[in-house]
């Protein structure tokens, strides 16, 4: 169905929509490329939430040239009036012949009817080019708009023997100056950052992004079931902080505000904080990707409640014998209850290892022979 020609600028395309890797959320990240007669004549993409989106730069730079064009943008357009006036109605107003996209628009209102009004207005409309492609680089939108909930990225740090810390608590610093570099550039694409009260007592991190470019800083996310987040811990510093507690304590709850947290009462039947409650709250906020960075006991928590979607894994090439482990989870009676991973990504960051992996999709079930 789609030429050479077409897959080169659809490539382009969705290197034009990853500039906005670290800055359009809650926004997808999206990017458009216009051709006439084998010329790109306009390119655009989607820097940030109230900007001008892709198609519309591109018709821009294209003026009068994009009649007759062909436009291969890496999302469905979109066909509703939000802070910005619909695609599909200004591309049908430029009098385009041709467009395709990468994917269509995964939100369940308006899926489809871009698409449809191009056709209706006799654009030639095609979709699926580069599909796969186009979904990873909006993995965290797609799942806030299918699932209901963000995309979350669990990091880990370890030795190669998996531990997190020694026995005494002290972690700083197990992985390289690499890896922490790169770690940041994980937290600058998310839209937030979870982490839980006893890594904040222990640790007393910032959880802020530092040294990659970008004009925002993700909201931060504290798992505090007893409302045990110190007001002057260094995490509530600056504001855009979340606390999340099954406590109603107003005692507690009130220095904490005062300290310019929110704070949300989300306990669950044990009274701990029921922590897919918390996902889809931040969904509902606009959380894209949310990512982890959490102690042993709130990893295994998201782990058995199988609430994460990508493993972020850091191993430094040094052993430590006994500490802390990866996740706090019960002993399995039998290896058939192992949790098994697809890993996807693996590489060198400085002198540590880098692996992306995600939860192994459960086997598929015999079929029973016909009788």
């Amino acid at each position: 169905m789609f030429s050479a020609a077409d897959h080169a600028h659809m490539a382009r395309a969705l290197r034009l929509a990853a500039r906005g890797l670290y800055t359009a959320s809650p926004n997808p990240r999206v990017g458009c490329v216009i051709v006439r007669d084998d010329d790109v004549v306009g390119e655009g993409w989607h820097a940030r939430t109230g900007e001008a989106h892709a198609e519309a730069l591109a018709l821009a730079a294209a003026g009068e040239r994009a009649r007759g064009a062909t436009v291969y943008v890496s999302l469905e357009p979109c066909s509703h009036q939000g802070r910005t006036p619909p695609c599909s109605a200004a591309l049908v107003a430029a009098g385009v012949a041709r467009v395709v996209s990468a994917m269509a628009d995964p939100n369940p209102r308006v899926r489809g009817e871009g698409g449809a009004q191009l056709r209706a207005a006799g654009i030639a409309y095609e979709e699926g080019l580069l599909a796969a492609q186009a979904r990873e680089l909006n993995i965290g939108f797609v799942s806030r708009m299918e699932r209901g909930r963000p995309w979350l990225r669990l990091k880990l740090a370890a030795s190669l023997d998996g531990r997190t810390a020694l026995a005494n608590g002290k972690s700083q610093w197990i992985t390289g100056e690499a890896a922490r570099r790169d770690g940041h550039r994980f937290r600058a694409r998310a839209c937030a950052i979870l982490t839980g009260a006893g890594t904040v007592r222990a640790d007393d991190p910032r959880l802020t992004v530092r040294g990659v470019e970008g004009t925002r800083q993700p909201l931060r996310v504290v798992v505090d079931s007893r409302l045990l987040t110190p007001p002057r811990a260094r995490i509530l510093e600056g504001g855009k902080v979340l606390v999340a507690t099954a406590s109603g304590d107003a005692a507690k709850a009130d220095p904490l505000r005062e300290a310019g947290a929110e704070v949300v009462l989300l306990p669950d039947a044990a009274g701990r904080v029921d922590l897919a409650a918390l996902l889809r709250l931040l969904a509902e906020r606009g959380v894209n990707e949310l990512h982890a960075e959490a102690g042993q006991r709130l990893s295994g928590a998201l782990l058995e409640q199988s609430l994460v979607d990508e493993f972020l894994f850091y191993f430094a090439p040094t052993l430590i014998g006994s500490g802390r482990d990866l996740f706090a989870l019960p002993p399995l009676e039998d290896l058939a209850g192992r949790r098994d991973l697809e890993i996807t990504e693996l590489r060198r960051v400085g002198r540590d290892i880098r692996i992306l992996a995600r939860p192994a999709p459960a086997p598929a079930s015999p079929t029973a022979a016909p009788g």
